[in-house]
């Protein structure tokens, strides 16, 4: 994390517009990329960067936007409504008008763009602050600079303004210098700028950049490079894939720099809220949902999706296991192939093997569920033995019913548990046997039929079907 700027600075953050080249109903700065949606992560790198407001200015998809930067942040981010999407610097005039003690630096973000490092925004506002500039922005270089704005530098090589792609002259056109559209500026500066905006351009907008030619002309303006790897927006969902996949990557890099072994930097996917410790492995292709926590020492190997999964401490979750809100109890293992259903908590040493499925159910320490079995709204003690082909059968059509199974217990191969009921302590269930109640401490519940073999009955059965097929 960088050392912040002394400056005392607010953000503001445009995302007002609706993403038409999305192709989707949900607005455009909604969208996720690892597990957070993008205006979230813009929001979060501000507050990062150490902002100490955060304004975020909405319009298309209004109700959802709010709801998601509350839930997320509460009363960390403030919400101003630009009523007509009428350009940047209306969105900008919006912020400004909804709240006139705004001092101090403020920055001005987009919401579609979620890659922006930390410290390039802080880099950003001190560099400005110290040169007493009344802006500062960042730029960047191109080899295709279309539809972006151009710098247009005097002849000290100081920014003197801005000019929308659509309004370049040719010799305009032809420069590979770039506005990525980030900028610090004075607080009074800004107020006084956005009056003078005119929308005398071919879009008929309020261009922000503007207030470029402004700056320069009355007072300072002062530039950083930047890269546009960083500071690119996702205007669809090509660009949207782009920018996940970079920032996948970053965070993978991330994880193996602080320690966690990973297999394949290129195919772990790890949601932000997700918190791995060092000593943990992660294996290719390895998927961590939501809020998931891995501890030290935990393996998560191939092809495993964890959704909202605590792992602990050494515990394995081998190939292709699939979980979610669930708790993986220290050296539990699980897998492969297994699923984890809601509310399972397998205690520590505990074991659920390949083709076994889990849902609202405990397993206490050292019990298994090793293989081919359903384990449903049960509760198992402590070194339970469950065989393979077990059903809990805890659906009766209409109510869920609980399956308990006390410490000690064994469950031979092809059992049916017929829920409500509990098997005491110690007890033995025999296998292929159906249970329809209790079964006493101690006990041994059997009940199959009688087997009865019929000698010579497969020659006569073949010879009668052959006979059969005579004309």
């Amino acid at each position: 994390m960088p050392t912040h700027s002394p400056a005392t600075w607010s953000a503001i953050i445009l995302a007002a517009g609706e993403g038409t080249r999305m192709k989707s109903s949900l607005p455009k700065v909604l969208h996720e990329i690892a597990g957070r949606s993008l205006v979230s992560w813009v929001v979060q790198t501000a507050l990062d960067a150490g902002a100490t407001r955060c304004l975020v200015v909405v319009g298309h998809g209004r109700g959802d936007v709010e709801k998601e930067l509350v839930a997320r942040f509460g009363e960390r981010v403030e919400m101003v409504l630009q009523p007509e999407q009428r350009g940047t610097g209306d969105a900008v005039r919006c912020a400004m008008e909804a709240d006139l003690a705004l001092e101090g630096r403020l920055v001005v973000l987009y919401g579609d763009c979620p890659l922006i490092p930390v410290g390039l925004l802080d880099d950003l506002v001190g560099h400005s602050d110290r040169a007493g500039a009344e802006l500062g922005l960042v730029t960047a270089t191109l080899a295709d600079p279309s539809g972006y704005g151009r710098i247009v530098r005097n002849g000290a090589g100081e920014v003197q303004r801005v000019v929308e792609d659509r309004d370049c002259s040719d010799a305009e056109r032809a420069l590979q210098e770039v506005n990525p559209g980030l900028y610090a500026m004075r607080a009074d500066f800004l107020r006084e700028a956005i009056a003078e905006l005119t929308p005398d351009n071919a879009q008929g907008q309020l261009y922000l950049t503007d207030v470029v030619e402004l700056a320069a002309n009355g007072g300072k303006v002062v530039d950083l490079k930047g890269d546009m790897a960083d500071l690119t927006g996702v205007n669809d969902q090509k660009d949207l894939a782009v920018a996940a996949a970079t920032r996948r990557r970053r965070m993978a890099e991330d994880l193996a720099r602080s320690g966690v072994g990973v297999t394949d930097l290129d195919t772990l996917y790890v949601d932000a809220e997700c918190k791995v410790e060092p000593g943990a492995t992660l294996g290719a292709n390895v998927h961590l949902r939501g809020r998931c926590v891995v501890r030290a020492g935990a393996l998560i190997d191939i092809g495993c999706v964890l959704t909202n999964v605590v792992v602990d401490k050494d515990a394995k979750v081998l190939p292709y296991t699939v979980a979610a809100d669930s708790t993986i109890g220290e050296g539990a293992q699980v897998g492969p192939f297994s699923h984890l259903r809601p509310q399972t908590e397998l205690g520590p040493r505990s074991k659920v093997g390949n083709f076994s499925e889990t849902k609202k159910t405990t397993l206490g320490e050292g019990s298994k569920v090793n293989h081919l079995s359903y384990v449903g709204d049960g509760v198992i003690g402590e070194g339970v033995n469950i065989g393979a082909g077990t059903i809990f059968c805890n659906y009766d059509g209409e109510q869920k019913h609980t399956t308990v199974l006390e410490d000690g217990v064994f469950i031979g191969s092809d059992t049916q548990l017929i829920a409500p009921v509990t098997i005491k302590k110690g007890a033995y269930v025999a296998s292929g046997t159906t249970i329809t109640r209790d079964v006493p401490e101690g006990a041994l519940a059997v009940s199959r039929t009688k087997q009865e073999n019929k000698e010579g009955y497969v020659a006569r059965l073949r010879a009668r079907l052959r006979r059969s097929k005579k004309p």
